[in-house]
């Protein structure tokens, strides 16, 4: 059986809807699945041996220039890339105009369907071109998990029921992932800081990022910090500056990476505390203990499933605390370790934002 998924974006949604690839093989094994992403997301759709083909595509830039000559080159190319395999289903995930265009233009083997969401869930984006395209329209539940949604929705269309527990397919032995090749020997006792979000709301004050990472430097971990655009890397260079100054190799900011190395060098932390964005999702997607933080009552919907203790979400108005994220991070490792994680005295007590 052949299956084109279609998610384009955003790297959050397009880490939330993993799951969906693994729950295909465990009920039809031998099916091949293909998915359509936009080409920035693409190296971490890569990562996952259950893809047989990752189908890039740039609509979020051609529609920036629809009548451009090289837009419509490449948009001639991809539509003829799109349409080298027949599917017996196609399941648009995603439910906007755009991914319902891309459901439009694959093609069906004889007999084949395409299937989409038939109504919005609540926080997600929903257009109504999605459900006219479909063979199939899928009513879901409103009030659903951004993974259980693209889940649910799969297992329907193809009659199947998922595993309880979602596998994302990038919770790999660190071999397959590669040698890490930024500082290797600090690896085991490295936390990873993901303060980069696309919404300014989202983010956690930089006294706070500092704070924790005085308390974990003291506990024995170097901080890294990674970023994806210029604003983030001065962000990272001001918290890097701030734990150096105590002692240097306390914090290293990572250069700028692409997503699949940055997923490769995230799989060898010993852990990653970060606010709601596509990063701390891929963290969550490779099971590494974590603390996500929330400035917004929305974990129910996108944040990790606190019930195994290794990742929990984090939230408070204005902000978390650097005691209550510290708290849960301890959390985090106690069960990791399987025994009490007593809290180190830490030359970050009493900081701003505690």
């Amino acid at each position: 059986m052949k299956i084109l998924l279609v998610k384009l974006s955003s790297l959050g949604d397009v880490v939330h809807a993993l799951p969906v690839v693994q729950d295909i093989h465990a009920a039809l094994p031998g099916a091949q699945v293909d998915w359509v992403v936009e080409q920035s997301f693409a190296p971490v759709l890569a990562l996952n041996a259950g893809l047989h083909r990752v189908i890039p595509c740039e609509i979020r830039r051609w529609r920036k220039s629809p009548l451009s000559a090289l837009t419509r080159q490449q948009w001639n190319a991809f539509k003829a890339d799109l349409r080298q395999t027949d599917y017996d289903a196609v399941i648009d995930l995603q439910g906007l105009t755009k991914s319902a265009l891309v459901a439009r233009l694959a093609r069906l083997a004889p007999g084949g369907k395409r299937y989409a969401l038939a109504n919005q869930t609540e926080g997600s984006g929903y257009e109504a071109p999605t459900r006219w395209v479909a063979d199939v329209a899928i009513r879901i539940t409103p009030h659903v998990h951004a993974v259980q949604r693209s889940r649910e929705l799969a297992a329907r269309a193809l009659g199947y029921t998922p595993s309880p527990s979602p596998d994302f397919g990038l919770k790999m032995p660190l071999a397959q992932y590669g040698r890490a090749s930024i500082a290797p020997e600090r690896i085991a006792n490295r936390v990873a800081f993901v303060h980069g979000t696309s919404r300014a709301d989202k983010e956690w004050p930089l006294k706070h990022w500092a704070a924790l990472g005085r308390r974990l430097n003291a506990a024995g971990y170097q901080i890294a910090l990674p970023h994806g655009s210029a604003k983030e890397q001065a962000k990272s260079q001001a918290i890097a500056r701030m734990l150096n100054e105590i002692a240097p190799g306390h914090a290293i900011v990572w250069p700028l990476l692409p997503l699949d190395a940055l997923t490769r060098e995230l799989a060898q932390c010993a852990g990653v505390i970060g606010v709601d964005s596509g990063v701390s999702h891929i963290a969550v997607a490779l099971d590494l203990p974590h603390v996500q933080l929330y400035n917004f009552d929305t974990a129910w919907r996108t944040g990790p499933d606190s019930a195994s203790g290794r990742q929990v979400s984090v939230f408070a108005q204005p902000a978390p605390s650097v005691d209550d994220v510290w708290q849960a991070w301890l959390g985090c490792i106690e069960t990791v370790r399987g025994e009490p994680c007593d809290s180190p005295d830490s030359p970050g007590a009493g900081d701003d934002g505690e």
